[in-house]
């Protein structure tokens, strides 16, 4: 079975995270069909918005730490590299339907959509510097922007979880809307995102996004850093710890 399945209903593109029994973790192979169905609805007529959810109890605990840390430092970017930058290049509107927890990437690819509903009780954590590493997909650009310069450094340079209200009320959330109900509002924005003038709704998110050129040199730049601390100590340390179920040794995060 694919982890990642898609399908067409109603002019909505459905995709969906299927690996419930990893938590929904993403290898590069899921970042690279995540990232060629957002490249092909870009020239499907039928396809009006995208919808990006989780199956099971959560949206993506993020990285699949095991894949990741058996390659070479130079290959953990092309997969990843080109979902980000087809969700940052994205010209139709991209709705996120969140539950459970958001780990990593799966909050960060959360401010690249243009809706994004959440269940009260998901969590969401950037936890990168706890892996030795730094931010990532322009996180560090967009953050701030949001959520202002305090709250950002907060989320990003103490890594702890953080939850639906707080998520909310500095941006990051539409809304945070009951589990019985979040998957019939999400399909009514779709709906009415469907029902607008095409030429309209495109424009008018390619005027929103203005910022393009800024994001997209932030996210490189980002992207340079990642994969010089991915060969660092603390990193070999924290993924090793990880993946041996140890603690992590604090003299290898000095």
């Amino acid at each position: 079975m694919s982890h990642i399945l898609t399908h067409i209903e109603d002019h909505v593109l459905h995709i969906v995270i299927n690996r419930v029994d990893k938590k929904n973790a993403l290898t590069r192979s899921m970042y690279q069909q995540m990232a060629d169905a957002i490249f092909d609805a870009k020239h499907h007529p039928d396809i009006r918005v995208i919808l990006l959810k989780g199956h099971g109890d959560c949206f993506t605990a993020g990285n699949d730490i095991q894949d990741f840390a058996s390659k070479e430092e130079s290959e953990h970017v092309a997969e990843t590299a080109a979902f980000m930058r087809a969700l940052m290049d994205c010209e139709k509107p991209v709705i996120a339907q969140v539950h459970g927890v958001a780990v990593g990437i799966g909050t960060t690819m959360l401010l690249h959509c243009d809706f994004v509903y959440a269940q009260p009780n998901t969590r969401f954590v950037l936890p990168f510097i706890n892996l030795g590493l730094v931010p990532e997909y322009a996180s560090s650009y967009l953050l701030p922007k949001i959520a202002g310069r305090r709250k950002a450094s907060e989320w990003l340079m103490l890594g702890e979880p953080f939850g639906t209200e707080d998520a909310y009320q500095f941006g990051l959330l539409t809304d945070i809307v009951p589990e019985t109900s979040l998957s019939d509002k999400v399909m009514s924005v779709c709906k009415k995102l469907v029902e607008k003038p095409a030429f309209s709704l495109l424009q008018t998110k390619s005027l929103l996004n203005n910022d393009t050129d800024l994001i997209r040199q932030q996210m490189d730049i980002e992207l340079d850093v990642f994969i010089q601390a991915m060969g660092m100590d603390a990193a070999q340390e924290a993924f090793d710890a990880f993946l041996n179920k140890r603690p992590i040794n604090p003299d290898k995060f000095k």
